[in-house]
């Protein structure tokens, strides 16, 4: 009987050790804080709503006590913070000394000033007033300088560069302004810088006496004149096909400095009848659309300031003959 109760005592304990064994490794798992590292993950990206968008520093996650109990602190490596990779041997790149920049090549200018100027289309400037009035001086160029390189201008010079046996490209290349030079005289300050688009017709000989409005349908002008002499000059226009500018000799009959057309309905300022309804006076879309358009018989002038100064020195009774 001894014997026995010895024996179910010894496997009570033996139960009962193992009871407890189990029992405290239960409550150590309970206890552990095992979601805590999920935590700490959360907060580092952010997603607790800490409010600082994740700016939250992943090496505090090494500081937190290890998931199981029976690991002993400090038996893991603490969790490393990534960096980018270093290739051995590769020293360390240091902050690129500024360099100084390459300079951006500049087009050279095309309106060059000098003896021999290259000039190509959509030139600008005093030479382009040259070249046109040397052309001119030939009968190559039918306009006035305007100093703008156009259609017109590199025309004429291909025509002069076939006279001359050159390269036709309509360029005023070195070689053409040195030919066009040779054959011509220097312009004047007045051939350069003319009053009207086209040049002043020769005129009638009705317009050499007295006190006249001298108006050229073929050149397209009016010359201001006194006993022969040119007072002032402008580009006009003339009326269409069905509404012509009637040719002859007239006066001015009467002026009007804010005209108003009742029958067009449109304004003629500083007009001055000469025929019945027609009359020289400034007109806004010919300044706005040039030769594109036409009157209804009047005689359209663009310059206001011109035409206004005119206006003044005009009196009722002056001539005025228009012809082609």
């Amino acid at each position: 009987m001894r014997l026995r109760s010895r024996a179910l005592s010894t496997m009570c304990g033996a139960i009962a050790v193992l009871a407890l064994t189990v029992g405290c490794e239960g409550v150590a798992v309970d206890t552990s804080g095992a979601g805590e590292p999920s935590r700490a993950a959360a907060g580092v990206d952010g997603s607790e709503g800490d409010g600082k968008n994740g700016d939250t520093d992943p090496r505090e996650a090494s500081s937190r006590p290890p998931a199981d109990p029976k690991e002993p602190a400090g038996a893991r490596e603490p969790e490393a913070v990534p960096s980018a990779p270093e290739t051995p041997g590769t020293p360390t790149p240091s902050a690129p000394e500024p360099s100084t920049p390459s300079p951006t090549p500049t087009r050279p200018a095309i309106d060059t000033r000098g003896p021999a100027p290259l000039l190509v289309e959509g030139s600008e400037g005093r030479d382009v007033r040259e070249v046109q009035a040397r052309l001119q001086q030939l009968g190559l160029f039918q306009r006035n300088p305007s100093g703008y390189y156009g259609t017109l201008t590199s025309g004429s010079v291909r025509e002069f560069q076939k006279q001359r046996a050159l390269a036709q490209t309509g360029t005023t290349t070195p070689e053409t302004w040195r030919s066009l030079r040779d054959r011509t005289t220097t312009p004047t300050a007045a051939q350069l810088n003319p009053e009207t688009s086209y040049p002043l017709a020769d005129p009638d000989k009705r317009c050499r006496t007295g006190r006249v409005l001298c108006i050229s349908k073929e050149s397209r002008t009016l010359a201001w004149m006194i006993d022969g002499k040119v007072q002032a000059a402008m580009d006009v226009r003339f009326g269409t096909e069905y509404t012509p500018t009637r040719e002859g000799t007239f006066k001015v009959d009467f002026k009007s400095r804010d005209h108003h057309s009742t029958l067009y309905d449109t304004p003629m300022p500083f007009a001055m009848f000469f025929s019945g309804g027609q009359a020289v006076h400034y007109s806004a879309d010919f300044a706005a659309v040039g030769y594109n358009g036409g009157s209804h018989g009047c005689v359209n002038v663009r310059d206001r300031e011109k035409i206004a100064k005119v206006f003044d020195e005009v009196r009722a009774g002056d001539k005025v003959i228009v012809y082609s």
